[in-house]
């Protein structure tokens, strides 16, 4: 019988699309110079992974049902030491997940990682560390530089997967961490490391460790210029949680997000310092934000943002100024520029600023990113205060949503943003009227007051 012959097929390396030949642009995704050239080989017979051994006659699945008792279906977590992280984890690592962690170069993964380990030895729990990157006298020299010594930790030198393996199902360590999944290859694929079928075809082993050994399995991942997680989508599908791990190059502190979580809420923040003993957690990071607030409050207001379930308050600054362009200038740093076009426009239409002629430029302290909408009334103010030479109270913290007919709508989670801003010391709450009715049983301290407003009108009424 004739063997089949090997044929060559290009993939992108930012979508996974395929291609039978080479291609400048990538139709799918829109990417430039994307496609590299891999062998498609037969398929292997082994491949994905299952929850038992199929025995003939009998399927390899083992269905549970649901009405058998909590106890047996209950999902074990292993607390990590951290409460930054057992939160946006939701409430610790669940044994058996499969978790991915990416953020920028230098940012702090394989330390973040090495001190999640040391957290989890002294909860006598078994770690096993594999790096692909570096060797085991650097991850070792690193580990004891942040005072990390024990047992329980173990750590390797190694890129190839089924090497990998068959050290995790020797070891058996409750958990383990590949750092990084672009370095770890398959033999059996001729493709090289960090290509799109080298990283899904290894996360789907390492898929199948998790699940059939218990084996809580983290992965570090890597990220393209635009921030996004290298690598294909499908990485991200398979992974039970994603974590992004950012910060600024200017500042110490870093923030970790659950991008995606099966086991707790998403978009769950924790913040972290980075300092000559590693990172430190920061249990009230609303402080951190506004512990440098200056004295000239002329277009500086306060935001009381939600970062998953943790209210956080931050400082939002706004600068106007004449421009002699015919095209004025719109800045943003930390909220999305078309969202100040917009506020622009509505402020220029419903209150008569002329902010037309004027260039425009808004930055969040911290390096903080704002998405969600209610960040348009303090944004709104900030400008308000800038353009009219009026100072904000410093006690005042605004949140609300700004529509393009002017009026401000409600937003969720009212109640815990302002109990957040009492927690600080902040005695006024500007925030919609719409809000009013899911306040009626808040309690506030002594000489705190909250205004409602229902228009654009009535907040350059109150500045």
């Amino acid at each position: 019988m004739a063997k089949s012959k090997t044929k060559t097929i290009y993939t992108c390396q930012n979508c996974g699309a395929q291609r039978p030949r080479w291609e400048g642009k990538c139709t799918d995704c829109g990417a430039w110079n994307s496609f590299v050239e891999e062998l498609q080989l037969p398929e292997v017979k082994t491949r994905g992974w299952s929850t038992g051994s199929p025995e003939k006659g009998s399927p390899s699945a083992k269905p549970v049902s649901l009405d058998q008792s909590l106890e047996e279906v209950k999902l074990d977590r292993f607390d990590t030491d951290y409460e930054e992280l057992n939160r946006v984890l939701g409430g610790g690592l669940a044994r058996g997940s499969f978790v991915l962690l990416g953020g920028s170069p230098g940012i702090g993964k394989s330390t973040l990682l090495l001190q999640m380990a040391g957290g989890l030895a002294k909860h006598k729990h078994k770690v096993l560390y594999i790096s692909g990157e570096e060797s085991v006298s650097q991850t070792g020299s690193r580990a004891h530089r942040l005072g990390i010594r024990s047992p329980l930790i173990e750590i390797g030198c190694e890129s190839n997967l089924h090497s990998i393996m068959e050290l995790a199902r020797f070891k058996k360590p409750e958990v383990l961490v590949v750092d990084s999944i672009q370095t770890m290859f398959l033999p059996d694929l001729q493709a090289a490391p960090g290509s799109v079928s080298q990283v899904r075809e290894c996360a789907g082993h390492l898929m199948g460790l998790a699940k059939q050994e218990g084996i809580t399995v983290i992965l570090i991942g890597h990220v393209t210029k635009d921030g996004n997680i290298a690598g294909p989508k499908v990485l991200e599908h398979m992974v039970d949680c994603v974590l992004s791990f950012d910060g600024d190059a200017s500042y110490n502190f870093r923030l970790l997000r659950a991008l995606k979580n099966r086991f707790g809420a998403a978009h769950e923040l924790g913040v972290f310092q980075m300092n000559s003993k590693g990172l430190e957690e920061v249990a009230n990071p609303s402080e951190l934000f506004l512990e440098e607030r200056g004295d000239q409050l002329i277009g500086s207001a306060v935001f009381a943002s939600m970062e998953g379930t943790r209210p956080l308050l931050c400082e939002v600054q706004a600068l106007t100024l004449s421009s002699p362009m015919a095209m004025p200038r719109r800045t943003a740093l930390g909220i999305d520029v078309n969202r100040l076009h917009l506020l622009t426009a509505v402020l220029d239409r419903h209150l008569d600023v002329r902010l037309s002629s004027n260039d425009i430029f808004i930055n969040v302290v911290g390096g903080l990113k704002l998405v969600e909408p209610a960040a348009d009334l303090a944004v709104a103010a900030a400008i308000l205060s800038t353009e009219g030479r009026r100072d904000l109270d410093a006690k005042t913290c605004f949140f609300g949503e700004i529509g393009l007919t002017g009026e401000v709508r409600g937003v969720s989670f009212a109640e815990n943003r302002i109990k957040e801003g009492d927690k600080l010391g902040f005695q006024h709450f500007v925030i919609p009227y719409s809000n009013k009715r899911h306040l009626a049983d808040l309690k506030l301290s002594k000489d705190k007051k909250i205004t409602f407003i229902k228009n654009v009108r009535d907040l350059s009424r109150l500045i």
